[in-house]
């Protein structure tokens, strides 16, 4: 189906997944309103520093590409250097037990099946996250979060959840997200936002309408300050490997005709 033809923009987390409704959710329906993609009132005429042109601009040289096996000959090793730089993340920073090899950072996750964001300028890697379809197999394994309900993945509560983990084509999780110490403060705002966009944008195209993940407790916060896409919270606030973390669904329907290509989008 083409992008044009979806029929997603506009929906609720509750209308997607009337079936996945934890039993505080009047509490969430506060939060579930979509940010508005323009102000009202006079703030209407403002430019908006964040909007995709207002970043082309500030940053001409970034990019930012998906990554999957059938592409990924084609960008050098630019997947090879997003490993390694999840290995200094993950791995020497946070001090996170994972498999590692030759300076990168995999884990059962990395299949096929995935999709790769990653942020680049100059050809170094300033960020990124993985993308898993929620109907994803492999061995054992399913997902991230499914696996952890499931008791699979010692590391992350099995109560991670407010609800039975979904799997459906048109729910994707988020994984490995970050930005490197190579963003200095003052941009990394622009860059969280290219690399959320993107995210979502990959997503939409691959016949997703929500992404699932676990993300910063203070999520609301940031989704605010990023203005992109609405989220609610669907598990409890856990202290997960020392990170004060939240599950959260993220509607991703907002990017609608906007999208860009499975492989590369230039953000000038």
């Amino acid at each position: 189906m083409s992008l044009q033809g979806r029929k997603f923009s506009g929906k609720s987390w509750q209308d997607v997944l009337p079936e996945l409704t934890p039993q505080d959710a009047k509490a969430l329906e506060v939060k579930n309103n979509r940010f508005p993609r323009r102000l009202l009132g006079a703030k209407a005429a403002e430019p908006d520093p964040y909007s995709p042109e207002a970043l082309a601009q500030a940053n001409p040289y970034m990019r930012a590409t998906t990554l999957s096996f059938l592409n990924m000959h084609q960008h050098g090793e630019l997947f090879v250097n997003f490993l390694r730089a999840r290995r200094r993340i993950f791995i020497d920073d946070k001090q996170w037990n994972l498999p590692q090899v030759d300076g990168m950072e995999f884990d059962q996750y990395d299949t096929p099946r995935a999709r790769w964001i990653v942020l680049h300028e100059y050809g170094e890697v300033m960020g990124g996250v993985r993308l898993m379809p929620t109907t994803s197999t492999c061995a054992q394994y399913s997902y991230m979060l499914r696996d952890a309900q499931l008791g699979m993945l010692p590391d992350i509560p099995q109560d991670v959840l407010f609800f039975k983990a979904p799997v459906r084509d048109d729910i994707w999780e988020a994984t490995r997200l970050f930005l490197t110490n190579a963003v200095p403060a003052h941009r990394r705002i622009a860059v969280q936002r290219m690399l959320m966009n993107q995210m979502a944008g990959a997503a939409y195209a691959m016949g997703a309408s929500h992404v699932l993940g676990i993300v910063p407790a203070t999520f609301s916060r940031w989704m605010t300050r990023l203005g992109l896409m609405s989220a609610v919270p669907v598990g409890p606030v856990q202290n997960i490997d020392g990170d004060r973390t939240q599950a959260a669904l993220m509607n991703v329907s907002y990017i609608g005709d906007t999208a860009p290509t499975e492989s590369t989008h230039t953000l000038h």
